[in-house]
């Protein structure tokens, strides 16, 4: 496929004003569909194996403790203004300040899910977590709330972060780093890698070698929190706030939906959410919006997936440096960057995740529903960086004058992909486009834990003493 003739453009029409702003909480105000779907998700914990254990779907009721923990899950929609005919929303997922990022909402409840457990049996948790760095930063965020609201014991429920060495500058100082005993108990550790998404592989050597020895020496469980519905649950609240606030049924345009991507989990809870709408009558399914993946050159398996039906670099564009400007350009692909630094680039190690397993049922998705996938790099951001910010100001976040000052890139990948998909005519002609902000944060919004607070692993025995060391017998 050639590209389009049109050129990505920096002149035509952003406006930047906010027209109509909705606030409320992605969890709570839709508690009692999240609640049952978790229940009929996981009926009761499972115990039959320490290596596969989980605390099950039930989850606490809404005490006024339980309400002010689950007040980080705010959520707000912005009308925006229009580019080339396209009016902008923007579904701002990022507002916890404790975490700038979407995984809040799914971290919020899986440690409400492991409170009522420790609730229901007085049997200790540990949650362990692999992670980019987005993940933990929230699990952690999210146990340091229900400590505070009383809602468990330091010693009752604890979080263990893995994270890429190469990512510690993402990792950031808490109230659980601010305090010793805390920081003993809830230990973040990295891994120096060269590849970051092994951080999964040894973490779940960890799992299968060690579940079983702690929970005889200690008494508590670990849980492995990575399966996919631990995520995917949180983010049908996304649908049912679009539906609460702005439906797309009384809408005049259709929409499509663009989110910044590693594995796609908020993009499958939406349409998940979707799905319950539709089979109860709320929407109707010909108005399901359509979804547009973006990915950076470093992880660009999704899109790949979606044009392609598999994972093959070979299929990415050819580039050729330009001595000039020592860009590299290519003009035979839409889908991806026109001009990079690098082939190869990795804009943002938060997205890491290759081959992921949610690709058959992203690409299903795009495939019954509609949309596509774009990749962008760091130079089409930074170049879009100075039009956007304006319409990221106006929508409350901090968008410092020197690009490099940004630690989080989800939200302006994000947009750069919406603007660069309506130049290279990739969006649908007459859809208005809704924006997932799930993620941004720059050095003011965060203190890094780099060089303090953090330990370098380097096997699964290691991981083990350092879990062993907030341990006591039960």
């Amino acid at each position: 496929m050639s590209c389009s003739s049109r050129t990505d453009s920096l002149d035509a029409d952003v406006l930047s004003a906010t027209t109509a702003v909705h606030t409320g909480n992605l969890i709570t105000d839709f508690y009692d569909d999240i609640r049952e779907l978790a229940t009929a998700s996981w009926h009761e914990p499972v115990r039959d194996d320490p290596a596969r254990f989980g605390v099950g779907g039930a989850l606490p009721d809404l005490t006024p403790a339980v309400r002010r923990y689950f007040a980080a899950a705010e959520v707000s929609w912005h009308e925006l203004g229009s580019y080339r005919d396209h009016r902008l929303m923007l579904l701002n997922l990022a507002r916890n300040p404790g975490t700038n990022t979407t995984k809040t909402f799914a971290s919020l409840l899986i440690v409400a899910r492991a409170v009522e457990f420790v609730r229901q049996t007085g049997e200790p948790v540990v949650i362990f977590s692999p992670t980019s760095a987005n993940k933990g930063t929230a699990l952690r965020d999210a146990v340091a709330r229900a400590v505070s609201c009383g809602l468990v014991a330091p010693e009752q429920l604890r979080v263990v972060v893995l994270a890429p060495a190469a990512n510690a500058h993402k990792l950031r100082a808490d109230a659980l780093s601010a305090d010793s005993r805390l920081a003993e108990l809830n230990p973040l550790l990295t891994y120096a890698d060269p590849v970051a998404e092994n951080v999964k592989t040894l973490g779940r050597r960890f799992v299968d070698e060690y579940a079983a020895t702690l929970h005889q020496r200690y008494g508590g469980h670990l849980w492995y929190s990575l399966d996919l519905n631990n995520y995917l649950i949180a983010d049908v609240g996304r649908a049912l706030f679009e539906h609460a606030v702005a439906p797309v049924d009384k809408a005049d345009r259709h929409r499509t939906h663009a989110h910044a991507v590693s594995s796609a989990f908020g993009l499958l809870g939406y349409h998940a959410g979707r799905d319950m709408l539709e089979r109860s009558g709320q929407s109707d399914p010909m108005r399901r919006p359509y979804s547009l993946l973006v990915q950076h050159l470093g992880t660009p398996d999704m899109v790949l997936h979606v044009q392609h039906g598999d994972f093959d670099r070979t299929r990415i564009p050819q580039y050729r440096l330009d001595l000039g400007t020592g860009e590299h350009q290519q003009g035979s692909d839409p889908h991806f960057p026109l001009r990079t630094s690098h082939p190869g680039e990795v804009l943002d190690p938060t997205f890491y995740t290759r081959r992921p397993a949610t690709a058959d049922r992203m690409t299903d998705i795009i495939k019954r529903h509609g949309g596509d996938g774009i990749v962008v790099s760091g130079l089409e951001c930074r170049r879009r960086y100075a039009q956007l910010a304006p319409l990221l100001t106006d929508a409350g976040f901090r968008v410092p004058e020197d690009p490099a000052a940004v630690r989080e890139w989800s939200l302006m990948m994000a947009f750069t992909g919406v603007l660069n998909g309506i130049d290279r005519g990739l969006v649908h002609p007459t859809h208005d486009m809704v924006v997932h902000g799930s993620g941004w944060y720059t050095d003011d919004d965060m203190e890094p834990l780099t060089g303090r607070g953090v330990t370098q692993v380097s096997s699964a025995e290691d991981i083990f003493t350092c879990v062993s060391a907030g341990s006591a017998p039960c």
